[in-house]
């Protein structure tokens, strides 16, 4: 029991694109994203007023795709493919959580490159926890701060990811 518990698993994966304006370029970014992984994306709205890049607070700014579960595996699979399986030590922080980039999306197998879509990137969020443990930091009732004992490190993370998809970490 104690070990399954402690056992390191994948609690969600967002993917995100940022266009930094409304319109067309938003719609194909979203296109991009219901392509990838099957699933609706949100739009994300500007939290403040930046006048140097002509952004107003409210302004929808891009669009994400938060993945659970199998979907979130089955995605992980074809990211890090497209990425050669490898990632910089520094895309860890020290929550254990992996962030990494891919340029373009025609970098994933089967995706060709369209002309009237054109190329974007996008960001990739991997957040891991513990089996059991979290809900005391979310739960409603006597919330609670989570112990370090719970808290999955960055050398945990990284060997996850290597056991489970075979990735290499390069300095």
């Amino acid at each position: 029991m104690a070990g399954e518990s402690r056992e390191v698993v994948i609690d969600k994966v967002t993917l995100n694109i940022g266009v930094g304006q409304a319109g067309d370029r938003l719609a194909k970014a979203a296109r991009i994203l219901e392509t990838l992984t099957g699933h609706k994306p949100v739009q994300t709205i500007s939290e403040k007023t930046i006048r140097d890049f002509n952004i107003r607070k409210g302004l929808p700014i891009g669009v994400k795709v938060t993945l659970r579960k199998k979907d979130a595996e089955d995605f992980l699979k074809r990211a890090f493919e497209a990425k050669g399986n490898k990632m910089s030590s520094y895309s860890f922080d020290r929550q254990g959580n992996a962030y990494f980039g891919i340029p373009d999306y025609t970098d994933f197998v089967g995706m060709k490159y369209d002309p009237e879509i054109g190329i974007f990137g996008m960001d990739v969020a991997v957040v891991l926890k513990r089996r059991m443990g979290y809900r005391i930091s979310r739960r409603r009732i006597n919330r609670k701060h989570l112990p370090n004992a719970i808290r999955v490190t960055k050398e945990e993370s990284i060997k996850f990811l290597k056991e489970r998809f075979k990735v290499n970490t390069v300095e």
